[in-house]
Order: structure tokens, then sequence, then C-alpha cells
């Protein structure tokens, strides 16, 4: 399939997805965020595809959401900005909760949704340079749909202070409240190594790990947690790759799911 506003690029297991607006800063709108969710769903049901880097073109991750897509939706009614803001939400879930592992690779300014973007990776590494807004109340807005993962990523009270502030702050202070994971001036390098490391990843129990810590973020320590993590140890101990790592472990060989 053919996109306007991405690209989408599988070699070698890994899934790379692309922002290619990059004469307008990579600003997104409901073109873009279609072209996402369906390239999403490619890549989800895709069953050699064992990794998702999100990268973009251009100097900056992306601006945010293209102002021309807010005007034209200002001129609308609550019904249709609601219907407007699900595919937003949908694409923030449906980026959050794929079956495998995601790495987002920050360059230039990353400002409004695409900092939910950011938060909904697994591993998010910037460019020491990079630069970060949660810039909505400037203009009148809040960062809504995009909320609950950002505050999931820098706690309650850095929410406080960026959300309401709407300041631009670096790629340190992105590190420092847990943003972004590591910052590199050679992004692709060190994508390189992570790649290598997740591939070497039994794809099954990076799956089941995924879905773990999704399913029990936040849920108190009671008896229906603790019975959910034993089901899921012994789910993944009989599993065929989990009878294979084992196997391979204990006899001192690669296991099967690494190629080469």
């Amino acid at each position: 399939m053919s996109y306007a506003h991405i690209e989408l690029r599988i070699e070698a297991a890994v899934a790379r997805l692309t922002l290619n607006r990059p004469e307008l800063h990579n600003a997104f709108d409901d073109r873009m965020i279609a072209e996402l969710l369906q390239a999403l769903h490619s890549v989800a049901h895709n069953t050699e595809v064992r990794l998702l880097v999100l990268a973009s073109n251009g100097s900056n991750f992306s601006a945010g959401a293209d102002l021309g897509w807010m005007r034209s939706m200002a001129a609308k009614n609550y019904a249709d900005n609601c219907a407007d803001a699900e595919q937003l939400a949908l694409l923030m879930q449906r980026l959050d909760e794929l079956p495998l592992p995601t790495i987002a690779l920050v360059r230039g300014a990353a400002f409004g949704g695409a900092v939910g973007l950011v938060a909904c990776c697994d591993i998010a590494l910037a460019e020491s340079s990079a630069s970060f807004c949660l810039s909505e109340v400037k203009i009148g807005l809040i960062p809504a749909v995009i909320s609950p993962y950002v505050m999931r990523a820098i706690g309650h009270r850095q929410a406080r202070r960026y959300m309401l502030s709407a300041e631009r702050f670096n790629a340190a202070s992105a590190l420092a409240m847990g943003l972004v994971h590591e910052l590199s001036d050679d992004l692709e390098q060190r994508l390189g190594q992570l790649q290598q490391q997740l591939l070497s990843n039994s794809p099954a129990a990076l799956a089941a790990a995924k879905n773990l810590i999704l399913a029990i973020d936040q849920q108190p320590l009671n008896a229906i947690t603790r019975e959910h993590t034993i089901k899921q140890i012994a789910q993944i101990r009989v599993s065929a790759e989990g009878q294979e790592g084992l196997t391979a472990f204990l006899e001192k060989r690669t296991p099967a799911w690494i190629k080469g």
C-alpha cells in the first residue's frame, strides 16, 4: 500500500514506520492518523515482523497537530470533534498495545501529540539536541487523548507542570523525567544495538511480557493480580517457545527463533 504522509518499510523482521511530511515538520492531520492506523494494523498482522521503529524524515520528529486540520475541526460541531478525537485516541492505543517491541527515534522537536507517540513506544531514544513541549494550552486546547500515556511516562507531578506551563523542555529533562530512555548523537548505531538485543529474545515471550506489563500497570498487589501473574508464567512455560528456550539453555545452544 502506498502512503502520502508516512513511509513503511519492512526488512529483516524490522518494520520502520516513518513520519514523512518534512516540509510541515511532520505535523499530523486526519490523513496521517488514518495512514498510521493502517500501517500499525498491517504490522500487527505480519507474522514476519518482530520489531517496530517509529522514526521521522526531516529535521523534526513532529510539530504535533497540523494547523489546517485544527482550523477545519474548529469549524465543526461537538459530535464531529468527538469522532475526530476518537481516531487519535485509537492511534495512541494501537501503538501502545502493539504486540511487539516498539522504539521511537526522536530528532529535533516533538511537540503536542508527538509527545504522546513517544510515550506510547516501549523504548524512546533521542538526540541530545531534541526538544519537547506539551504546547496545547498555548492555543486554548488541552493534551487530552495523549494524557494517560504521557502521565504514565513522566508522572503526575511533572505532568502538572508541563501540561499547564507549556514550557519547552530539552532532551536531558525528558531523560530525567522518564519520557525517553537514552540520549545518543548516533541514533542509528544505538538502534542497531537495541535491535540485535531485542531480536535475540523470544518473540512469544516479548509479546507476553508486554501484555503482562499493560495488564498489571498500577493494579493493586492483591489476590487477583497474583493469580494473573501465576497463570501467565505457567502458560508461557508450557508454550512451544517456552519449552524451546529452556531446552536450548540447558543444551547450551542457540534457540530456534534466532536466525542464522
